[in-house]
């Protein structure tokens, strides 16, 4: 069995590759930073003013602030520029992981069922729900479900191959000091997060919704190595990564392709279930219903925790929400802000978690915050 440190040296880009992403990356962050504390000046300063001036108050939201924003040449350059950017980062990614996934290919056919750690279980006929099947999420070329065919693991792969350009770009660094692929970092935040609020759970089971290409159940695995550790996703090309990631590291966790509302577990399987992201990426009306699902999985005891975006409007000034919404209109984030207006702890309640279980907070992280949510269940 390979180890973890072998896979990862498999995602390297060569000289000319890396310095084309480190570009990207720079580009990226000096768009996401000093490009959008001007555009927040030019707003206090000149947009705002002028707003008040015409309207005897200031922008109460998201929509009037995108009358302001919408002919302001610094906010067109903003997301001309943005726009490139995420075009450049597929690019230059993919250009890496064509060279690359021959190597991923000969080790995924080289998996043997009988001596393989985890299980993959796929299901061919699972439907995809619309419109999450035929949108590109975040202008992924073939979205998170790719082409069919010998090269459906280049979804799974140039997915992770962004993660590690945004990874590098911020300089995220992993216990060792260093920047290797596919640190499960975030992983490791999640358990953070759940130490803080429930400091003497111990679950025997793990279930990872939305995992994508399963670096941070690695974090699950290893804190709790005799647990059983799960990932589902709706994505078969994603798990099929997941799954070689997960073996070439010698980790023993298992995948499912299915449904978060309907995951084909038994009720009362899991101690622990968690996700990072998959809230903001699915549709909103759903969202109470995965919820249920959850619920119904937990056994007494057990703990629901989600990580996501903390982009909830009453939180954010008004370039902040007309930036976001950028996002949603233009970058391939079509639920982001029905996920923002929703009000988890009612999402909870209706799923039927007790009122004095249900947590939503904003916990810290690096300089910024994440919304954390979730329940315990008692019974």
């Amino acid at each position: 069995m390979q180890t973890e440190k072998t896979f990862s040296s498999l995602y390297r880009p060569n000289q000319d590759e890396g310095a084309r992403q480190s570009f990207v990356g720079a580009l990226k962050a000096q768009l996401n930073g000093p490009v959008e504390r001007r555009l927040a000046e030019r707003y206090e300063t000149i947009l705002k003013p002028d707003y008040e001036q015409r309207h005897g108050q200031a922008p109460q939201d998201r929509w009037e602030g995108l009358t302001l924003f919408a002919k302001d040449p610094l906010y067109r350059l903003w997301g001309a520029a943005q726009f490139q950017s995420q075009h450049l980062m597929w690019e230059s990614v993919e250009e890496t992981c064509q060279r690359l996934l021959p190597e991923l290919e000969r080790r995924y056919q080289a998996l043997n069922p009988e001596t393989c750690l985890g299980r993959l279980e796929l299901d061919p006929d699972l439907k995809v729900p619309e419109p999450i099947a035929s949108v590109e999420i975040h202008r992924q070329p073939g979205g998170y479900f790719g082409a069919s065919g010998q090269h459906e693991l280049m979804t799974g792969l140039t997915y992770f191959g962004a993660l590690e350009l945004y990874r590098s770009a911020k300089g995220v660094l992993n216990d060792a000091g260093n920047t290797s692929a596919g640190d499960a970092g975030m992983g490791r935040y999640i358990l953070g997060a759940v130490g803080r609020r429930f400091p003497d759970l111990e679950p025997k089971a793990v279930l990872d919704l939305g995992c994508g290409p399963g670096t941070d159940a690695v974090a699950y695995r290893q804190r709790f190595p005799e647990a059983e550790v799960w990932g589902l996703d709706l994505s078969a090309p994603m798990l099929k990564f997941a799954h070689i990631w997960a073996e070439d590291g010698g980790h023993r966790i298992n995948y499912r392709q299915a449904d978060a509302r309907r995951t084909g577990f038994d009720a009362g399987s899991f101690d622990l279930i968690v996700s990072d992201i998959m809230f903001h990426e699915t549709r909103h009306d759903i969202v109470p219903d995965i919820m249920r699902e959850a619920r119904r999985l937990l056994r007494p005891g057990g703990v629901f925790l989600n990580v996501d975006v903390p982009y909830q409007a009453k939180r954010l000034d008004i370039p902040e929400q007309v930036t976001n919404h950028w996002q949603v209109a233009n970058n391939g984030e079509p639920f982001w802000t029905g996920f923002a207006d929703l009000d988890m702890r009612e999402q909870l309640s209706l799923a039927g978690f007790a009122e004095d279980e249900i947590f939503a907070d904003y916990d810290p992280l690096g300089q910024r915050h994440t919304l954390v949510f979730g329940a315990g269940k008692r019974s």
